[in-house]
């Protein structure tokens, strides 16, 4: 039988997702045999969009796309994969739920561009010239660049088949992954491909796996503002650590290096708004309902890496 084609896309991404590829190490050489890589744009090959575009439908059967859907590339290419493979697949948080470059979407473009271009302190632009989608040049060549708009995850530009959290997923996890695809080992289509099991769930932090009585949370602490007791849950002592609605797929790198879990796994299945349930979740520990008020910034807290895939990112949109 011919190889598996596999097509692997960074969008909107700061090309974490592909470091977590390369992690795989010595996998990654049995990976790299076991299909053929016709499309990895634009990170690791010098492949033309005209190449993918020129492809029949439906003659690559795997694709990743990592990274949100941002601009006007973005979206022509994703639709382009979308025709073009016959599995798709949201890799890493940016693809499957925004990830943290879609807190962009608090703000309009325009003041985005202005704080980039006009008003730092370093910037030096007394013309206040901001980027355009079309320039010409020597007044004979026509530049273009992609038009921005508010960050989306895959699914709300495409039909997606199957979703990997992380930022970045933990290379492991994109093993058992890997392995999933080739074997054909795959869930239900509209599935992550996740352990299914909460960080809480595998955490040696959780006192109900060490069988201690679990306590309410009775203070609210920022991470500089003390050191967390060794092994004790950090929640518990005001830490606020969302592993109990966060897949735990990580091996709980942060809690095991005392820092409290933020997300970026995405959320446990069943939950279709990662930061309402975070909410819930936290204020169910508290011990009296005023520590709500001592949460800082629970929009960055809350949604950090969900807000474009979530109820409140979809108001936002303009």
């Amino acid at each position: 039988m011919s190889k598996p084609k596999l097509a692997y896309y960074l969008a909107g991404g700061c090309g974490g997702c592909d470091i977590a590829v390369v992690d795989l190490s010595e996998t990654l050489v049995d990976v790299a045999l076991a299909v053929d890589i016709v499309f990895w744009a634009p990170t690791v090959a010098d492949a033309k969009y005209k190449d993918l575009e020129a492809m029949p439908d439906g003659s690559i059967d795997v694709g990743l796309i990592t990274g949100n859907v941002r601009n006007s590339e973005h979206d022509h290419i994703v639709k382009v994969m979308r025709k073009k493979c016959k599995v798709l697949i949201a890799y890493g948080i940016c693809a499957t739920s925004g990830g943290i470059k879609s807190l962009v979407n608090l703000y309009t473009t325009e003041q985005l561009l202005d704080k980039a271009y006009v008003d730092t302190m370093s910037t030096d632009n007394p013309d206040k010239v901001i980027p355009q989608t079309s320039c010409i040049v020597d007044s004979k060549y026509d530049l273009t660049l992609p038009a921005l708009f508010d960050a989306k995850p895959l699914d709300q530009v495409v039909s997606v088949d199957y979703y990997i959290g992380g930022c970045p997923p933990h290379y492991d996890h994109v093993k058992t992954a890997f392995t999933a695809l080739l074997t054909g080992q795959l869930p239900p289509p509209g599935s992550w491909i996740t352990s299914g099991k909460a960080l809480c769930e595998v955490c040696g932090r959780n006192p109900v796996l060490t069988g201690k009585p679990k306590k309410f949370t009775t203070t609210i602490k920022r991470t500089f503002e003390g050191t967390p007791t060794e092994g004790a849950c950090l929640l518990e002592e005001g830490y606020l650590c969302l592993g109990p609605i966060t897949q735990g797929d990580c091996g709980v790198k942060c809690p095991n290096a005392n820092m409290p879990c933020r997300g970026c796994g995405g959320p446990i299945p069943g939950v279709k708004d990662f930061g309402t349930r975070a909410i819930s979740a936290i204020a169910s520990m508290l011990e009296k309902e005023e520590l709500v008020d001592e949460i800082p910034d629970p929009v960055h807290l809350f949604y950090r890496y969900t807000l474009a895939g979530s109820a409140l990112g979809k108001k936002l949109n303009r």
